[in-house]
């Protein structure tokens, strides 16, 4: 029972977030970055072309700090995200909990959006300043094995630890999450980080020579 109570709690936590937010009083500011964010989590491309066409500012926020970027991750729309990246919207921005757009993503195993954010150079080891979390420990705490997939290969790390001490590893093992384990425990792991480091090794073995 004390189980089934956690997991209702950590699938609850974003609405939470979204109702606390949204009881109060939106700023002129607020108001007339609405209709991009709405299009953004509606998934409304041409919608989302429209306003920024009209200059409507990529980075807009709400009375939460939400981005339309934050809003088409967290709801999964491809198609949304590549035209906010596209105009620039900021990959590492945070609402007032902390969270990023990747963390989202990750968090509903959108793993599309995930590799998306990743491949335009989304920091995957944020974490969110409530727990400690970040978007690999979403994932794999949720069993989200796809999305743990795509952030190691984009650079996550393994071993962060959130604000109780647990990490990716910890949180799959007890939440019973074995194909979650499996890719965990899958080596070797080449990750983005791996591969920058044996390339700025690489240079300075050349520049020694």
């Amino acid at each position: 029972m004390k189980k089934r109570f956690s997991i209702l709690v950590y699938l609850l936590l974003p609405c939470a977030l979204l109702v606390a937010c949204s009881s109060e009083q939106p700023s002129a500011g607020d108001e007339a970055a609405l209709p991009l964010i709405s299009a953004a989590e509606a998934g409304d491309s041409q919608r989302i072309s429209a306003l920024l066409m009209d200059k409507t500012a990529v980075d807009s926020r709400d009375s939460c700090r939400w981005t339309p970027l934050m809003k088409a991750s967290l709801y999964g729309h491809a198609e949304a995200t590549n035209l906010l990246l596209t105009a620039g919207a900021q990959l590492d921005l945070t609402d007032k909990g902390g969270y990023s757009a990747l963390m989202l993503a990750a968090s509903n195993n959108h793993f599309v959006v995930v590799q998306q954010l990743l491949e335009q150079g989304a920091n995957p080891n944020m974490q969110e300043s409530t727990h400690g979390w970040t978007a690999l420990i979403w994932a794999a705490k949720r069993g989200h094995k796809e999305s743990v997939a795509a952030l190691i290969q984009g650079g996550a790390a393994i071993g962060i630890r959130d604000f109780d001490g647990e990490n990716a590893r910890s949180w799959a093992t007890k939440n019973h999450h074995t194909e979650v384990l499996e890719v965990l425990n899958a080596l070797p792991v080449v990750s983005r980080s791996h591969l920058q480091q044996s390339t700025h090794d690489s240079l300075e073995k050349g520049e020694s020579t």
